[in-house]
This record gives C-alpha cells, sequence and structure tokens, in this order.
C-alpha cells in the first residue's frame, strides 16, 4: 500500500474546490490507482494554518506519518498574510521577522517529517494570487526563497507551484478579477485554487509521487 501524506493549510484542504473529489490530494491518489499502485491518502490540514500551526499538529499526532511513503508540505501564504496585517494594523512584526520563524517552523516541520520515515518530502511554493502587486510579488518571492532555502537544507525536493500558476491566475483562482491586492479591501477571498487550479497541481505533483511509489 502506498501510503501518501498532504500537509499544509486551506490551499491543501481543498477550500474552494467543488468536490472533495476535485482537490489535488484525492486527484493525486486517484491518478496513482489509474497506473495500478494501490494508494491511499491522508490530510493534515485546515484554513488558517500557519507554519506554526502545522508544526504543532505533527508534534500532537506523529503516529500516523509513520506509515507515508511521500509527503507534500505547502504552507505560509497565511504566515505572509498575518505579518502583513500585523503591520498594517501597526501592531508591531515585520516580513523579516515573519521570515525567521517561517524558515524555523519549516525546518522544524521537514525534520519532524523525516525523522518518522517518510522517505521523499516535497515542499510546495506558493503562486501569487495578486500577480499585479507589486508589494505581493516582492512578499511571494520572500517566501519561496525561504522555501527552497530551507527545502535545500533539509534535503527535500521542491515542486514549483507558483510557476505552474504563473500567468495562468484569472484561469486557475477561483474567484479572480483583477490580480491587484486592493481586492481583499473590497471583500474579495480570491486566493484559493479552483478546480481546475487543483488539476495543474495534482498533474505537476504527480511524477514526484510515482517516482517513489516503491520506497
Amino acid at each position: 500500500m502506498y501510503v501518501y501524506a498532504a500537509l499544509g493549510d486551506s490551499i491543501t484542504y481543498g477550500q474552494n474546490a467543488s468536490s472533495i473529489g476535485k482537490t489535488f490530494p484525492y486527484r493525486l491518489t486517484s491518478m496513482m490507482r489509474a497506473k495500478g499502485v494501490e494508494a491511499r491518502r491522508m490530510v493534515l490540514a485546515r484554513p488558517g494554518w500557519t507554519s506554526a500551526d502545522l508544526a504543532e499538529a505533527i508534534h500532537a499526532d506523529p503516529y500516523p506519518l509513520r506509515f507515508a511513503a511521500a509527503a507534500t508540505v505547502w504552507i505560509g501564504g497565511d504566515d505572509l498574510i498575518h505579518a502583513a496585517l500585523q503591520m498594517l494594523q501597526g501592531s508591531g512584526g515585520s516580513v523579516d521577522g515573519m521570515l525567521r520563524q517561517y524558515q524555523r517552523m519549516l525546518g522544524l516541520i521537514l525534520k519532524s517529517v523525516r525523522s518518522l520515515g517518510v522517505a521523499d518530502v516535497i515542499c510546495c511554493t506558493q503562486y501569487n494570487p495578486f500577480p499585479n502587486s507589486p508589494i505581493a510579488v516582492q512578499g511571494i518571492q520572500l517566501l519561496n526563497q525561504a522555501i527552497l532555502r530551507t527545502a535545500s537544507g533539509a534535503g527535500c525536493r521542491v515542486a514549483r507551484a507558483d510557476q505552474w500558476f504563473a500567468g495562468n491566475e484569472s484561469r486557475l483562482i477561483d474567484g479572480y478579477r483583477s490580480g491587484d491586492l486592493q481586492e481583499v479591501n473590497r471583500g474579495s477571498q480570491a486566493v484559493h485554487p479552483n478546480d481546475s487550479g487543483h488539476s495543474v497541481i495534482a498533474s505537476g505533483l504527480f511524477p514526484f509521487l510515482y517516482s517513489v511509489r516503491k520506497r
């Protein structure tokens, strides 16, 4: 039995997908089965989770991960959002401080998952739901640089989800409008993948998982 663990926040959880069957973790195991691999998934993800939340969840109940052959880790968007809100509200914090904390937590997550015997851990970079806002572009670039550094230091592979979405945001993000951060002030929550977005993610991740199917 090939067990795949999907770890993360609302994107991995499948928020805004039309059904669980359209989420990328579900699609991935379906794709594995179509190749004749007996596969099942476990999902450890919740909307709003930061890297600290995911690290705590793994620490609280690590046992199920011992059965996983591979895991994807997609976390960090909410870390960046929280830091931005703190700065906007004048309650302290900085992007640099957030990134240092994020790298510590991501490093802990990767170390913990690896220590549980997961053969392959794949870190996903973050796509930018606001590609027409320079401040969002800069923030996402810094976050992805942190992911690349941390994953490299932990010996983990990286799936460049940011590249899969680049230039295709209007087609892959649910409720996408202008791609401008000002949409948030107007109540827009257009940040999550739609069904097509989840399909693109599953297709991008499939070669990573299929390559370790016999481990």
